[in-house]
């Protein structure tokens, strides 16, 4: 796939990109900061500048961005090379916020660059940004600004908030990664708020599931079991007129191209058969149950869900099912329950309940892998792809497919 490949004569073994959600004030995703990697190995601004220039080009064409952020804005991280020569602009301008980091030393050729950049329609972002900031002549033509509220002194970041809020360039905190750094950003006045704080469920906040997801409840507790009761499958699957409506549009989608529409339930049954009514129903009760939560949670779990899969087909996993693992593994955060409470009910291979409740037994580095995948912890990702022995490129192609997969999962849904 081009994707991965800057050019025919590169015969470096992987192309990795990780993403980072930037939330709303209601907790809705806005858009992904885009982190790229030539390998796991090799940090990308080490990368010679006109390569790496066209590794971010390959790597967020318009398809690339569409899968990578959900159709979502991307804030691309530059180098000074990125910028003076124009790459960015060869990437929509709908799409893309040209993020600018502290590194990026402020010359006439910067100047110039960001110039062009706005009159071409593009967003600037400037991230780090601190006080007597070096890029503060810039700062009436970004459109945001990012401060990170742990490095940064508190009464610092009272200063820039109260300098800048109101209007634009509009504020984005960085190293939001508890329900307190949020809820200190929101009493601050930021606009938006960078962190996978959300996909930590507040414990002290925890509740138990409301009535109307009850059916979900059962439905995943139902496939859990060794054999399938099909009646006892009919009877949850009618008893809710959405989760009914969610399976006749998934078997009348493009994904299975069937011949003729399904019009009932016992139908539908039929034609998906014992291990695809056990998928439907794992994703059918996960995006349910999400769709109150920011909608990173659900599309992170079916990429994580597709990705582990995949890496488990390299591996020795016995008989547990490594979609099972990432799908559940978010379910916590979306329930806002302990994942202890989030298993109960559900009859799960031990190495699978291990895995989620203590991050222990032979699942362990598949899942560790997995975590560090989605985050971008390179170092990490060196570390278990050579002691599960899977080469790079097949990691890195498997989290490209995952992303792929799930988009067109969330399309149907």
């Amino acid at each position: 796939m081009a994707l991965f490949d800057f050019n025919t004569e590169d015969t470096r073994p992987a192309r990795f990109a990780a993403r980072m959600p930037i939330l709303t004030k209601g907790e809705k995703v806005y858009g992904y900061k885009l982190l790229f990697r030539s390998d796991v190995n090799n940090c990308f601004p080490s990368v010679e500048g006109d390569v790496a220039s066209r590794g971010v080009i390959d790597m967020s064409s318009l398809i690339g961005l569409n899968t990578l952020c959900n159709n979502l804005p991307a804030f691309i991280v530059t180098t000074h090379d990125v910028l003076i020569q124009g790459f960015l602009t060869l990437l929509p301008s709908g799409k893309v916020i040209a993020e600018i980091p502290d590194s990026v030393s402020v010359d006439a050729e910067v100047v110039k660059a960001c110039t062009r950049l706005k009159q071409a329609g593009y967003r600037i972002a400037f991230s780090n940004y601190r006080i007597h900031d070096p890029r503060e002549q810039l700062a009436g033509s970004a459109d945001y600004l990012k401060i990170d509220i742990k490095e940064s002194p508190l009464t610092d970041v009272s200063k820039l908030v109260q300098r800048y809020r109101g209007g634009n360039p509009r504020l984005i905190a960085e190293k939001v990664e508890t329900r307190q750094d949020f809820e200190f950003g929101m009493s601050e006045g930021f606009n938006y708020f960078e962190g996978y704080f959300f996909r930590k469920p507040e414990m002290m906040r925890a509740r138990g599931a409301q009535s109307y997801r009850t059916a979900y409840l059962r439905l995943l507790s139902a496939i859990s079991k060794p054999a399938l009761d099909w009646r006892e499958l009919e009877d949850i699957v009618k008893s809710d007129p959405m989760l009914y409506y969610r399976l006749l549009r998934y078997l009348n989608s493009a994904i299975f191209a069937l011949r003729g529409e399904v019009k009932n339930i016992n139908q539908a049954l039929t034609i998906l058969g014992e291990n695809e009514i056990r998928r439907w129903c794992q994703l059918s009760g996960m995006l349910e149950l999400s769709r109150f939560k920011p909608s990173d949670l659900a599309l992170a779990s079916l990429v994580r869900a597709r990705f582990a899969e995949s890496i488990g087909a390299k591996v020795d996993c016995g008989n547990s099912d490594l979609f099972q693992v990432g799908l559940l593994s978010l379910m916590d955060a979306i329930l806002e329950i302990p994942m202890r409470e989030v298993l109960e009910g559900l009859t799960l291979d031990e190495g699978v309940r291990a895995v989620l409740l203590e991050d222990e037994g032979p699942l362990s580095p598949v899942y560790e892998l997995m975590l560090a995948v989605e985050a971008g912890v390179w170092a990490k990702v060196s570390a278990f792809s050579y002691q599960l022995g899977i080469d790079q490129d097949f990691i890195a192609q498997s989290q490209w497919n995952a992303m792929e997969w799930a988009q067109s999962v969330v399309a149907v849904a």
